[in-house]
C-alpha cells in the first residue's frame, strides 16, 4: 500500500467522522469474517463460542435468499425459463465467456503492461471492462450451459482472489493512472456482476463455503473501500453506480457492523445525485438517453432491493426515479423507440434507442398505463435476473394506455419536442438547445440540431457512438448532425481523449444556446434560439423551426456578419442531388420520403460520409449575411413529392408568394393556404385597410378567422411597427399611440 494512499485514507476517514471495523486496502481472512459480524449476530450463530466457516456459509446462504433479487434455491427453474425466453443468450454467453478465458488467465495481472494469452497488449480499453467483470457473469451462465465444469467456478474464485493479492501487493492500476481498478464506477459495476455470480453459483456444490465466503469477504473490501473514497457528492454517474452498489451491499449484508453507516452514507449520496442530477423537467443531466437509462438501472436495484426487505425509500427518492420513466415516454418516437442523443453507445450507428425495456421496468415499479403503452410482455435478458417471480408473471397482463401529450418541453435540459401524434405514420420532431453547465462530457456538437421522424423511419438521423472507434470524434461533432455551420467550424472545440486512453473524449469548448421562445398552439409549434459558436469569427448565428401542423416543417437559419463567409446546413441522411441544390430527396423502402426544399435560392450542394452513413452539405457561399429557409417536406409516394419540375409545386395546398396581402419588400416570401399565411422578411403589409410597418424585416405568421386577424410574431430580435387603419387591438406587447414591440412568440388580434 502506497504511504500517501494510507494517509489520505485516514483523513478521508477522519472527515466522515466515523472509523471503518471493515478493512478499506486489504480483504479480512475469512476464519476472522465472523468477528465483523453484527454482536446479535455473533451470538445466534456460535456454538460452544465460536461460529464455524460452515455455520456462517450457512447462515449468509439464507439471507441471500431472503434478501437477493430472486431465491437461489429456485435458480435451476429460473433458468429454464430464461433458456426458454431468450434462447440467443446461450451463443451470446458463450462467445463472450470463451474470449474471456482465452485472454486472461484466472490469477491475472491488474496493471498494464500485461499481454493477453495469446501475446497481444492489453490496452486500456480492455483493462476498464476487465475491471467491470462483465464477461465474468457470462463465464457463470456458460458453466450451466456446459455440463456445470467446476473449472469456471474455480475460475471466477480464483480472478477474484488474484485481485485480493494484487490489492495487497500494490499491483493494480492506480485511479491517478486513468484506468483505476477501484475507480468508484468500475468498481460499482464489479459488484453488481459478482453479486450476480454469487446469485448463480449458490446452489452448487462446487462453490464451496470458503468459496463464498471469500467473496463476501472481498464484497465488504469493496464497499469499505467505495465509503472511504467517496466522503461527499461528485458530479456523475460514475459515483452513482458506485453509491448504487454500496447500497445493496448494505441491504444484503447488513449483519456485518459498518454496514448501516454506509447504507446512509450511500442513501444520502444517492438523493443528492437525484436532487442535483435529475432536473426539474426529469431528464438525467448528462442529456443522453444512454446514461439516463444507466441512472434508472442505478437507481432500480437500490429500490427493488429495499423494497424486498421491507426498507422505507423517502418520496422524493419515489418521486424522482418515476420521473426518469415519464421521461422516457415524453421522447418516444410514434414507434415507441427514442431519438439518438448526445453519447448514447449501445449500439453504434444505430439511428433509434429501444425504451422499451426501460419502460418495462417503469411498469413493474409503478403500474403506469403509459408506461405500459411501451412495455414488452419480457423484459431484456439482463434485468430477467433483477425481477420477482410475481413481477415477471405480471407482464401477461399489461394496462397500455396510448400517451395524451403531443408537443412537450424540456425547458431546464433543454429538449423541446414536436409531435402530431401516437399513430404510426404521425410526424415528430426533437431540437436540442442545451449544454449541461457541469459535466458536458458527453454533449456531442449538435446545438440547435433536430432530428425528425415520420412512418417510422427516421427522416434526419443522428447516430450512436462507441468510445474505442477512431473516429469517435467526427461522430461527436457536428459534421453528423442536422445543424447549420459556417466557412469550416464545426461547434465542438478543443476535442481531447481522456487521460487513460480508453478511447472516451470530450469537447474543451461549445456553443452556449440561448432559447429565444417556445410555444405550442393548434396551428403551429415555434421554437426560436440562437448560440455563440461562430462569434469566434464575427458571425451572429440564430435557428427557427416552425411545425406546421399537419404538414411540414420550416427551419429558417440567419447568419449575420461584417465580412463574407460560407454559410451551411448540414442534413443527415441518404439524398439525391439532381435537383440540388434547392430540392433534395431521400426515399425509403416502403416509398416514405423526404423532400428538403429551398424557398431562398442556395448555390451548392455535396454529399459525403462515412460508416454506411451520408449527409449533405447546402452551402450559399460568399455572402455578408444570409438567410437559410427550408422546408422539411416528408410524404408517402412519389405522387405526394414536391414536383421538381413545377417552378411553384404544391406543398400540401401550401402556395408560395401567392398570399391575399399586399407585401411591399421585394426578397419577402410567404406561404399561405385557405386563410394561414406566414410571411418571412417583410417590412410592411397591406390588408383591409389595416397596415404594419416594421423597422427591420419581420417573420410573422397571420390567419383570419372569425372577423379578427390574429398576428403572430415568429422572429428571433425584439421589433417596433407601426399598425394603422384598426379601431380595436388585443396583444400582449408594449404599446405608444400605435407603436408596438413584439417578442418572439407574441401574439396580436385586430379587428377587420
Amino acid at each position: 500500500m502506497k504511504i500517501n494512499m494510507l494517509v489520505f485514507s485516514l483523513l478521508l476517514i477522519s472527515f466522515i467522522g466515523y472509523a471503518q471495523n471493515i478493512p478499506t486496502y486489504k480483504v479480512v481472512e475469512i476464519e476472522n469474517l465472523s468477528k465483523l459480524l453484527d454482536e446479535k449476530v455473533q451470538n445466534e450463530l456460535k456454538v460452544d463460542g465460536k461460529i464455524s466457516t460452515k455455520n456462517l456459509a450457512n447462515y449468509f446462504r439464507d439471507k441471500f435468499s431472503e434478501r437477493y433479487f430472486y431465491k437461489w434455491e429456485n435458480f435451476e427453474e429460473r433458468f429454464n425459463k430464461y433458456k426458454e425466453i431468450y434462447p440467443a443468450q446461450e451463443a451470446s454467453h458463450t462467445e463472450k465467456a470463451l474470449d474471456h478465458i482465452s485472454k486472461y488467465s484466472d490469477s491475472t495481472q491488474w496493471v498494464l503492461p500485461f499481454n493477453y494469452l495469446n501475446g497481444e497488449a492489453v490496452n486500456a480499453y480492455a483493462i476498464r471492462h476487465l475491471a467491470r467483470q462483465h464477461k465474468m457473469v457470462d463465464i457463470a451462465f456458460y458453466y450451466h450451459y456446459a455440463n456445470q465444469n467446476p473449472a469456471y467456478i474455480s475460475y471466477f474464485v480464483n480472478q477474484l482472489k488474484s485481485l485480493n493479492v494484487a490489492l495487497d501487493s500494490d499491483e493494480y492500476e492506480s485511479i491517478e493512472d486513468g484506468n483505476g481498478i477501484y475507480e468508484v464506477f468500475r468498481s460499482g459495476y464489479r459488484i453488481l456482476n459478482w453479486l450476480q455470480i454469487h446469485s448463480i453459483f449458490l446452489d452448487q456444490d462446487q462453490y464451496s463455503d470458503e468459496d463464498q465466503l471469500w467473496t463476501i469477504a472481498t464484497l465488504l473490501q469493496h464497499a469499505s473501500n467505495l465509503y472511504v473514497e467517496n466522503p461527499e457528492f461528485r458530479d456523475g454517474n460514475h459515483q452513482t453506480r458506485g453509491m448504487s452498489a454500496l447500497a445493496m451491499i448494505s441491504i444484503l449484508l447488513r449483519d456485518f457492523v459498518d454496514t448501516d453507516e454506509w447504507f446512509s452514507h450511500s442513501m444520502t449520496l444517492l438523493e443528492e445525485h437525484l436532487a442535483k442530477e435529475i432536473n426539474e423537467d426529469g431528464f438525467q443531466f448528462e442529456r443522453s438517453v444512454h446514461y439516463h437509462i444507466s441512472d434508472i438501472e442505478n437507481y432500480f436495484y437500490v429500490y427493488q432491493l429495499a423494497k424486498i426487505s421491507g426498507i422505507e425509500v423517502s418520496d422524493f427518492w419515489e418521486k424522482k426515479l418515476k420521473s426518469l420513466f415519464v421521461t422516457l415516454t415524453k421522447i418516444g418516437y410514434p414507434d415507441k423507440s427514442a431519438p439518438v442523443l448526445q453519447d448514447d453507445t449501445e449500439n453504434p450507428w444505430a439511428e433509434k434507442n429501444n425504451i422499451s425495456n426501460a419502460l418495462t421496468l417503469g411498469y413493474l415499479l409503478f403500474g403506469d398505463a403509459e408506461m405500459g403503452y411501451f412495455a414488452n410482455q419480457f423484459v431484456n435478458a439482463k434485468m430477467f435476473w433483477y425481477l420477482s417471480d410475481k413481477q415477471l408473471k405480471s407482464l401477461n397482463s399489461i394496462k397500455r394506455k396510448q400517451p395524451e401529450f403531443n408537443s412537450i418541453s424540456f425547458p431546464e435540459t433543454g429538449y423541446y419536442v414536436m409531435r402530431e401524434g401516437w399513430e404510426s405514420k404521425d410526424k415528430m420532431m426533437i431540437i436540442s438547445a442545451g449544454v449541461d453547465e457541469k459535466k458536458p462530457d458527453h454533449q456531442h456538437g449538435d446545438i440547435l440540431g433536430i432530428q425528425a421522424m415520420f412512418n417510422g423511419k427516421v427522416l434526419l438521423p443522428n447516430y450512436q457512438v462507441r468510445y474505442s472507434l477512431e473516429d469517435l470524434e467526427l461522430f461527436k461533432n457536428s459534421i453528423v448532425k442536422n445543424v447549420a455551420l459556417v466557412d469550416n467550424e464545426l461547434q465542438g472545440k478543443g476535442y481531447r481523449s481522456n487521460k487513460g486512453g480508453s478511447g472516451f473524449g470530450k469537447f474543451a469548448n461549445l456553443p452556449q444556446a440561448n432559447v429565444i421562445t417556445w410555444s405550442s398552439n393548434d396551428k403551429f409549434d415555434l421554437f426560436v434560439g440562437s448560440h455563440d459558436g461562430f462569434e469566434n469569427i464575427g458571425v451572429a448565428y440564430s435557428r427557427q423551426v416552425i411545425y406546421v401542423k399537419d404538414d411540414f416543417w420550416i427551419v429558417k437559419d440567419n447568419f449575420n456578419s461584417e465580412s463574407k463567409h460560407n454559410y451551411k446546413q448540414i442534413w443527415q441522411g441518404h439524398y439525391s442531388l439532381e435537383n440540388q441544390p434547392n430540392l433534395i430527396r431521400a426515399t425509403f423502402d416502403d416509398a416514405t420520403a423526404c423532400d428538403i426544399y429551398q424557398l431562398v435560392k442556395t448555390d451548392v450542394a455535396i454529399s459525403s460520409g462515412a460508416r454506411g452513413k451520408e449527409w449533405t452539405i447546402v452551402s450559399k457561399n460568399d455572402q455578408y449575411n444570409f438567410n437559410f429557409i427550408s422546408l422539411v417536406f416528408p410524404y408517402i409516394g412519389y405522387d405526394n413529392r414536391i414536383n421538381e419540375l413545377d417552378e411553384k409545386p404544391d406543398l400540401k395546398a401550401w402556395e408560395i408568394n401567392n398570399s391575399e396581402f399586399e407585401i411591399f419588400s421585394k426578397e419577402a416570401i410567404s406561404l399561405s393556404k385557405n386563410k394561414e399565411t406566414y410571411l418571412f422578411g417583410v417590412k410592411k403589409i397591406l390588408y383591409k385597410g389595416i397596415s404594419m410597418e416594421f423597422t427591420h424585416p419581420a417573420d410573422l405568421y397571420l390567419h383570419e378567422d372569425g372577423g379578427g386577424l390574429s398576428v403572430y410574431y415568429i422572429g428571433v430580435k425584439d421589433i417596433k411597427f407601426a399598425l394603422k387603419g384598426v379601431k380595436t387591438v388585443s396583444l400582449n406587447s408594449q404599446s405608444m399611440n400605435n407603436s408596438f414591440i413584439i417578442s418572439a412568440g407574441d401574439h396580436i388580434k385586430v379587428d377587420l
